[in-house]
């Protein structure tokens, strides 16, 4: 995972669920900082989340993962 900060930008802690994971929200996984890259949606209401790292991710519809969100300042 590359190693940035942004400017401008405010980290958020959130829970996330599979029709709430975003790309760009980091979720950790193992002990380590995951980055979503792609999201698929599959049948009853999960989906696959891949990461960066080219790693795969299934959750179900119940699913919920605790996650930081960037979020820009306006």
């Amino acid at each position: 995972m590359n190693r940035w900060t942004p400017t401008g930008a405010l980290a958020s802690n959130i829970e996330v669920t599979a029709t709430t994971v975003q790309r760009g929200d980091v979720i950790q996984v193992g002990g380590r900082a995951c980055r979503v890259s792609d999201l698929f949606q599959l049948p009853q209401g999960a989906r696959q989340i891949l990461f960066e790292s080219g790693e795969l991710l299934t959750i179900n519809a119940r699913t919920r993962l605790a996650a930081v969100r960037m979020q820009r300042r306006r």
